[in-house]
């Protein structure tokens, strides 16, 4: 007997793509030349301007745009030879509501299962149901339900055929921080019984607090793909606030190497360094204001967020 399923380096990858390009019939070049492994079980953030590609290459791995060029593996399978294979594996959670609004929650997870060929399970239904809070309401319209309350019907739809990945695109987007925790709470829960999930979103903090790995995509192209703590470590810069004990009108004269800036009506001073370099000048700085009879009175440091590495790796390719 033959297999599609192809063999790959490494062993723990899930998703597995090469050489991914997508240019529309427009002309419009959605992704170009994209290559990114996702490991099984892992939380993956994947972060980028609006129209950066992001829903383009989440479409393409699961089969709903067809790709100009490159390759996906899912599972080990080629998405475009392995289709229903390797969509069997797949939930998504789109950014738009899909669902016909005229049915209840238990309804619309039930026939999502029955679609990808699951044997009923109403107690898992129930489970999932309960997981995310629409329990007392299964057998409402969903129409009559809250955004946020919908947001969750479609969750509960994606993960009504027990699938390996769970795709989230923005999922977030228009919900309120108490079901946004919840939302959260229940993405851990799901990552600690195998799935790997893949999300995009605008909340930066959500990515830095959540994911193990983030991807930048901007223009087409990924930007940067990297361990979350070793991305902050390689590209977050510190910054050193000195708080005078008297004010100053101006930097004296000498300081000028040291590219200060003033704050606070001139009762701070501000020193932005590279935190990975061997000398940081600090100590050179200190050393050199007290010279010039700058006295302090305290100083502290603050360590670059997700946020502004995002902006920075942006704007480097504007």
């Amino acid at each position: 007997m033959t297999t599609n399923r192809a063999t790959h380096a490494g062993g723990d990858e899930i998703i597995s793509i090469s050489h991914l390009s997508k240019t529309y019939n427009s002309g419009y070049q959605a992704l170009k030349d994209v290559g990114l492994q996702i490991r099984k079980g892992e939380i993956f953030a994947l972060l980028g301007p609006n129209g950066a590609g992001k829903t383009t290459l989440i479409s393409i791995i699961c089969g709903l745009v067809r790709p100009s060029g490159g390759r996906v593996l899912v599972g080990g399978y080629d998405i475009a030879r392995e289709y229903r294979r390797t969509r069997a594996m797949i939930g998504l959670v789109p950014q738009e509501l899909t669902v016909d609004v005229f049915i209840s929650p238990w309804t619309t997870a039930s026939l999502s299962r029955g679609l990808f060929g699951k044997p009923p399970n109403p107690a898992y239904i129930e489970k999932v149901l309960k997981d995310l809070s629409l329990w007392e309401k299964r057998d409402n319209h969903i129409m009559t339900l809250s955004g946020g309350m919908k947001r969750r019907v479609l969750i509960a739809k994606a993960l009504a055929h027990e699938p390996d990945i769970l795709f989230l695109d923005e999922p977030t987007a228009g919900v309120d921080v108490e079901l946004r925790r919840e939302m959260w709470q229940l993405v851990r829960q799901l990552r600690e019984t195998g799935v790997t999930i893949i999300l995009t979103t605008h909340y930066i903090e959500e990515a830095e607090d959540m994911a193990d790995r983030i991807g930048v995509i901007h223009r087409g192209e990924l930007v940067v793909v990297e361990e979350k703590t070793e991305l902050m470590r390689k590209l977050g810069k510190k910054q050193l606030t000195l708080n005078l004990q008297a004010p100053i009108e101006h930097l004296p004269s000498g300081l000028e190497a040291y590219n200060l800036s003033l704050a606070a009506d001139g009762s701070e001073l501000l020193y932005t360094y590279d935190a990975r370099a061997e000398a940081t000048g600090i100590a050179a700085l200190l050393g050199d204001l007290h010279e010039a009879g700058i006295h302090l009175s305290d100083l502290n440091t603050k360590q670059s967020s997700l946020e502004d590495i995002f902006v920075n790796l942006v704007e480097d390719r504007a």
